[in-house]
């Protein structure tokens, strides 16, 4: 969380508002990309394990992996949210005087 401070501040240069904006943007672009890969990998490991189980019992249970996939992917939401909310209250500044 601290290279996000460290990354903002050589982009704004001195500027305070637009170290802010850079923290907030950052920040955000980031929990996109984690939101993104862990997602994929969660679609993945439910799609295999639907094969898995599929081929083992012949059963309708595509709904089910529906509500499943639902549910991880809300709960991965709330986790990235919260993280990135912690990472611009880390690193978002009042005063100029650690830029």
């Amino acid at each position: 969380m601290l290279r996000i401070g460290i990354a903002a501040s050589k982009m704004s240069k001195g500027s305070l508002l637009s170290y802010n904006l850079c923290v907030i943007v950052i920040a955000c672009l980031f929990s996109l990309f984690i939101f993104l890969i862990c997602g994929f990998s969660i679609l993945l490991i439910v799609f295999l394990v639907s094969l898995i189980l599929h081929a083992l019992k012949p059963a309708d249970f595509h709904a089910g992996w529906v509500h499943m996939f639902k549910i991880c992917m809300v709960v991965l939401a709330v986790v990235v949210g919260v993280f990135n909310i912690a990472a611009i209250l880390k690193n978002v500044q009042f005063t100029k005087n650690k830029i």
